[in-house]
């Protein structure tokens, strides 16, 4: 049995050293950025190149060497100082697809067009800039627009409402770019265009092909459109790293997906590594959270590959969405994570927020307010040599706008009640200190509790009792909020308009100020 099984992996070994050819070419700096690599261009050294696999150096001429496949995609992992070209829609340009016969023509959205022969020199331009060393990028989890009107919303109120930051130098999207229907990316990038910012994108899962009968196969259309599923790149002093979490089909049954990863993407995450040090900021993008302890919704041996990879690292961000709610989520030992600090995963609100549901406003636009009361939104990742923080932004609403604050209008003088102060810190997490004070009274300070968004479940409430049809489409129903805090209400103040002030402060040190009145009636 095992002399049979030796022979089988030989063979297959065989085979595929046997189906690869060589790429060779250059990383050059385009000076007259024409994408042609011409005489007088210098080659540029110690640039990363990769097959989705093996990742090499460039020589001091710029030179690579890399063995490739029918079906790979080469790419260059963006240097500090340097950009790729980029599209009309601003996709940046960093890869070449070597798929000689094309994607599958079967499926019912199309791949990449043959290619044909492997060129005798596969170039990869790029140019010099300026890279400062504190800069954002912006993040959107989900855009997720299942139809045109969902990409007017979406258009209307996220892209529109982007204001950038000083040093503002690129963006990502979270997965989930479209909705099921891949003939709606080509709009979503024309929509992207407006920013004018080189955007990144991370596959979800309703970005697939679901027609493909291998996981390798499922991103021929995201291939099309955006590039490489899996890639690297860096900016300043951070390297942040794109992977395709979803495994399609399910491994398990065949059917649905699961989270985790392929052995050429643990690979690749693992080569790619060995060239960064360990000093750098680590910022990892992908679609599905990691927080399944069950490995239900995500397999677990490959969540602990990750960590083992990760853990010599001391600044490391995950980001995810695909949820739609916020959560900021650690892993410790209990996790399996050896890190000396725990490692961050910030699941990011969603830029559809709750699948654009909820009442259209004046304007037509829906309200969207996420299951756990978090409005829709995008975040700005914030970046300083190695260190990160990160804030959110509601879609048109003011930076300031970081909580929502629930509270009875009125209540009895030196009555009884059980109603609540309830806090929605949208940003907030385990350890944050919320506190709050009403008046010029003491501050005191508030309890974390796990329940439903009360101003959220009014919302919802809203559309069951209404006795006329509300326009926009009814919202999803509450789940419990991880970033909810509580604290008592005073009656024995005089009769009259109070006022409730809430402080916050987040994991970063920034202090957020809310405020809410309440009247006490004689």
């Amino acid at each position: 049995m095992k002399k049979n099984l030796f022979v089988l992996l030989f063979l297959i070994s065989s085979w595929a050293i046997y189906s690869q050819q060589v790429a060779s070419g250059y990383v050059f700096n385009d000076t007259n950025k024409n994408g042609k690599k011409d005489r007088r261009e210098a080659g540029i050294a110690n640039v990363g190149v990769s097959n989705g696999i093996d990742v090499v150096i460039t020589d001091k001429e710029g030179r690579y060497s890399l063995p490739v496949s029918d079906g790979n995609t080469l790419f260059v992992i963006k240097p500090a100082g340097y950009m790729t070209p980029v599209d009309q829609d601003f996709i940046p340009r960093f890869f070449y697809h070597h798929k000689p016969e094309g994607s599958p023509d079967t499926f019912t959205y199309k791949g990449v067009a043959p290619t044909g022969d492997l060129p005798k020199s596969v170039d990869f331009p790029l140019y010099q800039q300026e890279e400062p060393e504190s800069f954002t990028a912006i993040v959107f989890g989900d855009p997720q627009p299942y139809s045109v009107q969902d990409l007017d919303y979406f258009t209307e109120k996220i892209v529109e409402d982007v204001e950038k930051r000083e040093n503002t130098l690129f963006g990502i999207s979270l997965g989930d770019i479209v909705g099921d229907n891949l003939d709606l990316h080509p709009v979503y990038k024309e929509r992207m265009r407006k920013l004018q910012l080189p955007w990144y994108n991370v596959m979800g899962n309703h970005d697939l092909n679901f027609d493909a009968p291998t996981d390798e196969l499922s991103d021929e259309t995201f291939e099309r459109n955006f590039g490489s599923a899996n890639y690297a790149f860096n900016y300043g002093d951070a390297h942040f790293i794109i992977l395709d979490n979803i495994l399609y089909p399910d491994p398990r049954d065949g059917r649905g997906y699961w989270g985790g990863y392929r052995l050429d993407q643990l690979l690749f995450l693992e080569n790619n590594l060995k060239h960064v040090p360990k000093d750098k900021l680590i910022v990892l993008s992908q679609h599905i959270h990691m927080k399944d302890n069950t490995g239900n919704s995500y397999r677990l041996e490959d969540r602990q590959k990750l960590f083992d990879l990760l853990e010599a690292y001391e600044n490391v961000l995950i980001m995810s969405a695909h949820t739609h709610l916020q959560e900021q989520i650690e892993y410790t030992k209990v996790h399996g994570w050896k890190g000396k600090q725990p490692l961050h995963e910030y699941n990011v609100g969603t830029t559809s927020g709750d699948w654009y549901s909820g009442k259209l406003d004046k304007n037509g636009l829906p309200d969207a307010t996420m299951r756990d009361g978090t409005p829709q939104g995008y975040a700005f990742l914030n970046i300083t040599g190695n260190s990160y923080d990160v804030d959110y932004k509601v879609a048109g609403g003011e930076e300031s706008h970081q909580m929502n604050i629930y509270a009875p209008k009125v209540v009895q003088h030196k009555g009884r009640t059980t109603s609540q102060i309830v806090v929605n810190f949208f940003m907030g997490s385990k350890g944050d200190t919320v506190e709050y004070r009403i008046g010029n009274g003491e501050w005191r300070t508030m309890r974390p509790v796990q329940t439903i968004d009360p101003s959220y479940n009014l919302k919802v409430i809203e559309w069951d009792l209404t006795e006329k049809l509300l326009p926009g489409r009814r919202p999803s129903n509450p789940v419990n909020s991880a970033h909810l805090w509580s604290g008592s209400l005073q009656l024995d103040l005089p009769p009259g308009e109070h006022t409730i002030e809430v402080r916050a402060t987040d994991r970063y040190g920034k202090t957020h100020v809310g405020k809410r009145n309440y009247t006490i009636l004689e």
